[in-house]
């Protein structure tokens, strides 16, 4: 099957790879690390995509983009997550954050939100998950109580990533009791910086910033700080989380790596098992897949419709990908000791990429869950 998407999108290709060559260090495995200028290197370089109008190409020219197509889009998607994501966490903005904004938010959340994420001054958390609702979202129980001309949050988030470097939360809290759980949510656009806001790192082994329990002690918040309709919050959700899904091109990462196993390895490649370098060429084979899977969901989302039953499809081929591959590419580095500094460099990315994996089959969702939402798909179609 034929991936390429024309000559313009292989010129842009060309150009994203000459950048990151030029201004990201050869060894930069990522924004969050504990080394302070990963992060100030992943926020120059957001800057840089900026001003030459790259970090939001797809988004309308009123809003800071260059209006192209989602496939071009796609291209810069494949690029950063290939090259370990050197725009840090301003994917969350671009991909789904800014989007939902312009759906769904006023001429003033247009205004004050879209240009610093188009600009990429700003960073966003999402506060979704809880102790005792994580891939049961719609039994979060942090509440948001009518307090005079507006609001108060109280609760807590957990697994929250990026909530230490965020300045904006997109949250979710519970404003009524519905029939069903799922009626009575509503978003809420909510500054970090506010005293009411607590942020409680936890140590794990992917490394500072991914998670964090975030608190929120009688938040107060106002009319102007809600997204679309009060209690109607679920329906946004629901298209965020296939933004999401979709937004993160995994799979480059995970096929970049593949690819350049038997360059990095040289002579030793032909030494390694028949059944590794067997089990290498079926991941390939699976990036192939996963691409194929998001290509679909994409396809549907520039049609204007979103089909969460295809995002659950897409988000389970590339959780498998992501261990799978992993497991494999820690096997390939094992069999073949460093001896020099691009084969030590390969170790570090492969180590980096494993530990990654770990948490994918929960990230923006449970692989369970997933199944769960793709059975009721093909039952209803």
């Amino acid at each position: 099957m034929d991936f390429t998407m024309g000559a313009s999108a292989e010129a842009l290709r060309g150009e994203l790879r000459g950048l990151v060559a030029e201004h990201v260090p050869p060894d930069f495995l990522g924004a969050f690390t504990d080394d302070p200028a990963d992060l100030a290197t992943a926020q120059r370089f957001c800057r840089l995509l900026a001003e030459r109008g790259l970090l939001c190409l797809a988004w309308p020219e009123e809003y800071g983009g260059r209006g192209a197509s989602v496939w071009e889009q796609t291209v810069v998607r494949e690029e950063m997550w290939a090259h370990h994501e050197p725009r840090g966490a301003q994917y969350m903005g671009v991909n789904w954050v800014g989007p939902t904004i312009m759906r769904h938010g006023t001429p003033e959340q247009r205004r004050r939100h879209l240009p610093p994420i188009a600009r990429g001054e700003v960073i966003w958390c999402q506060g979704f998950s809880e102790p005792d609702a994580g891939s049961d979202l719609a039994s979060l129980r942090t509440a948001a109580r009518r307090d005079r001309d507006g609001w108060s949050i109280s609760g807590q988030k957990i697994w929250t990533s990026y909530a230490t470097m965020a300045q904006w939360c997109f949250l979710l809290a519970r404003t009524c009791t519905g029939e069903r759980k799922q009626q009575g949510l509503t978003i809420f656009l909510v500054p970090m910086s506010d005293p009411a806001i607590e942020v409680r790192p936890i140590d794990c082994l992917m490394g500072p910033h991914h998670l964090n329990e975030v608190f929120f002690d009688d938040l107060r918040v106002t009319e102007a700080d809600v997204l679309g309709t009060v209690d109607e919050g679920w329906e946004v959700v629901q298209e965020v989380l296939s933004f999401e899904r979709v937004g993160i091109a995994r799979y480059a990462r995970c096929e970049r790596l593949l690819q350049a196993a038997p360059a990095v390895l040289g002579e030793r490649w032909d030494d390694l098992p028949a059944e590794l370098r067997g089990r290498w060429a079926r991941m390939l084979t699976h990036c192939r897949r996963a691409r194929l899977l998001a290509y679909q969901v994409l396809a549907t989302q520039n049609e204007g419709t979103v089909r969460p039953g295809d995002a659950a499809a897409y988000r389970i081929a590339v959780t498998r990908l992501d261990q799978e591959s992993a497991e494999v590419l820690m096997e390939i580095v094992a069999s073949a000791a460093p001896d020099g500094a691009e084969e030590r460099r390969f170790r570090l990315e492969v180590e980096d990429h494993w530990r990654y994996s770990q948490a994918s089959t929960v990230a923006s969702g449970s692989v369970q869950m997933q199944q769960i939402l793709l059975s009721r798909s093909l039952l209803a179609s």
